[in-house]
């Protein structure tokens, strides 16, 4: 079973965290788009904010996991043109600061008045920052517009994956399916 990345493929420790966090932010945009929209008297006024706080300290806490796996366990080699094997790499960057950045912005909402986050009462995240002036309407005016330019990227990076796949037939969207070095059928 191969865990690590090679120059070729990505690993199974690689391709976990990815779909992970995909499912996890996809999920996350949704719960907060609906959860904006519920009245004081809706029986999820409550709860949805509570689940939507504790998934977005995993997708962090995942995200920092693969930040670090990234950093020991370099990416296989960009296939797919000279442009495209440029750009890859910097979109990869911006979805993954983005990330950061909502997550962040997330939690400075949560925290603003100095309460810690509770995840699901396994354990609690505490207020590192807290008190700024007007720091929750800042951080959720940064959260919301940040989701949008990360579901943005999330979707150029999924057209791209859907491009190499079907369009130029290689091998792209192979790797982040199965380890090792996936031969493309019918090539």
């Amino acid at each position: 079973m191969q865990w690590r990345n090679t120059t070729e493929g990505y690993g199974w420790v690689a391709i976990g965290l990815h779909w992970l966090i995909a499912v996890g932010v996809l999920g996350l945009f949704g719960l907060g788009l609906w959860m904006v929209e519920l009245t004081y008297y809706d029986d999820w006024y409550n709860r949805a904010p509570t689940l939507h706080k504790g998934f977005g300290i995993l997708v962090l806490a995942l995200t920092l996991a693969r930040l670090l796996w990234r950093w020991a366990n370099p990416a296989p080699l960009p296939e797919g043109r000279p442009v495209e094997r440029r750009l890859g790499p910097i979109v990869h960057r911006a979805m993954l600061a983005l990330l950061v950045a909502v997550l962040v912005a997330g939690y400075l909402i949560s925290t603003a008045e100095g309460r810690p986050v509770d995840v699901f009462g396994w354990f609690q995240v505490p207020a590192t920052l807290h008190g700024v002036e007007g720091q929750e309407d800042i951080a959720g005016w940064l959260h919301r517009w940040l989701s949008y330019a990360l579901i943005g990227l999330v979707a150029l990076h999924a057209a791209a994956a859907l491009k190499h796949h079907f369009l130029d037939r290689d091998r792209t969207l192979l790797r982040m399916l199965r380890p090792g070095n996936p031969e493309r059928p019918n090539r």
